[in-house]
């Protein structure tokens, strides 16, 4: 009775559109600041050059990382003070789209995406995926890659400007580079494992770095033990580009099946120390 409003179905009316061209700078980019990340790439960068220059520029990212305090978000701003990207088209925008500091730059680390980005090599009936037998801290899935009773292996290489870091970062002795891996046994058999790492320059040929380990075999009979490998890469030689990443595992009964070392959550993270 009396009551005003759209009828089902009915779309409700937009009000005139409003004309933000006559703002100065300063204020438009505290609206701006409002915006999601992805549409300020995709749809405000398209609006005009004044939008353009603001989304390209550092001075909207940066008060936008001031304002979310998240670590990721701080690490940017710190690293981006010290050590600020080349001016280059988009530069800024890319940042603050891939986020890349603090994040895992490997893909489908525990196999929750079956075998997807990972190139295989497979040795006894080659590789499978199961869960875990015991929780892995901090994983994106309990589930874990499973090695057969020849030495099975597996490879992801990071294109590390592709990931949204930047040259003059990479080269930066402040950088750090931190791996870290897990494996495990089964209770009723042991298993062997071994990590290799290397940082390559722009030509995927040369070695600035490298790690490798072979830590001791787990025995048969064992508490389904997990066991966390890791390593800090740091004051590199200048000139790294992309990252080999590298494991590899079997068991040590020769049993059919896939009783060798099981193998999750491994990750590869770039930071930038501050004084």
């Amino acid at each position: 009775m009396g009551l005003s409003g759209s009828c089902p179905g009915q779309e409700s009316e937009i009000g005139p559109a409003l004309d933000l061209s006559p703002l100065p700078p300063e204020l438009l980019l505290q609206i701006l600041l409002h915006v999601p990340p992805r549409m300020l790439v995709t749809r405000c960068r398209a609006v005009c050059r004044q939008w353009r220059e603001l989304v390209d520029g550092p001075a909207l990212w940066r008060l936008r990382w001031a304002q979310t305090k998240d670590a990721s978000s701080q690490d940017l701003l710190e690293a981006t003070h010290y050590c600020p990207p080349a001016p280059k088209p988009c530069s800024w925008a890319r940042l603050g789209i891939l986020e890349p500091l603090g994040r895992n730059l490997l893909r489908n680390p525990c196999g929750q995406e079956g075998f997807q980005s990972w190139e295989l090599e497979n040795g006894g009936e080659g590789w499978a995926i199961e869960e875990n037998r015991k929780p892995v801290p901090g994983a994106q899935a309990q589930t874990c890659f499973v090695s057969s009773f020849r030495w099975c292996r597996k490879r992801q290489v990071v294109d590390l400007l592709a990931q949204g870091l930047w040259p003059e970062l990479l080269d930066d002795p402040r950088a750090e580079i931190h791996i870290s891996d897990w494996w495990g046994a089964r209770e009723d058999c042991g298993c062997q494992y071994q990590l290799h790492v290397r940082l390559v320059a722009a030509n995927r040929r040369t070695v600035l770095a490298r790690f490798d380990v072979e830590p001791d075999p787990i025995p048969q009979w064992n508490d389904n033990t997990c066991i966390q490998v890791s390593h800090i890469f740091t004051n590199f030689r200048k000139g790294v580009r992309f990252l080999f990443f590298e494991h590899a595992g079997k068991d040590t009964q020769f049993w059919a099946g896939y009783y060798g070392a099981r193998i999750t959550h491994s990750s590869v993270k770039v930071y930038f120390r501050t004084p």
